[in-house]
């Protein structure tokens, strides 16, 4: 729409399901990039991706006339696609549904984005449970302990 002007910054959080340390080194920059543009062809424009071998953070600017659940069901749906069909895995890959959504202010980009650049030295201190949690209580989000990590047998 003409004249409309934005800047709404979104962090989004997803594991791989069950949290396995799937996303080898070797080829997560790739996916990384493959993300970056997958958030980009919605319109949205990606600020930074980054994760370890369980998860992955994508801190992007939301475009307004799409839903944060329409950029990560495409990210999410066509990265998992790329994975099963690059040949890196023997078995089928998959993200555990859902994700987490947190918005930022424009004083706050700089910190988000060194906190996502940071990853690996980030999680030698604590898990991608306790990270998570964190993250909820921070941002006052309710939860039910017994589905936040669901898709866990």
């Amino acid at each position: 729409m003409a004249n409309t002007y934005h800047k709404i910054y979104i962090q989004t959080v997803f594991p791989v399901k069950y949290r396995e340390a799937l996303l080898e080194k070797t080829w997560r920059n790739e996916l990384i990039a493959v993300i970056g543009n997958l958030i980009n062809e919605t319109g949205c424009k990606t600020i930074i991706i980054n994760g370890v071998e369980d998860h992955i953070h994508c801190f992007f600017c939301l475009k307004p006339s799409i839903s944060v659940s329409d950029v990560m069901k495409n990210a999410k749906a066509k990265s998992s696609k790329w994975i099963n069909e690059s040949g890196y895995l023997n078995h089928h890959f998959e993200w555990q549904q859902g994700f987490g959504v947190f918005s930022y202010s424009q004083s706050h980009i700089d910190q988000v984005f060194r906190y996502i650049q940071n990853q690996e030295a980030h999680h030698r201190k604590r898990t991608f449970k306790e990270e998570y949690l964190e993250m909820l209580h921070k941002f006052e989000i309710d939860y039910n302990e017994e589905f936040i990590f669901n898709d866990l047998l």
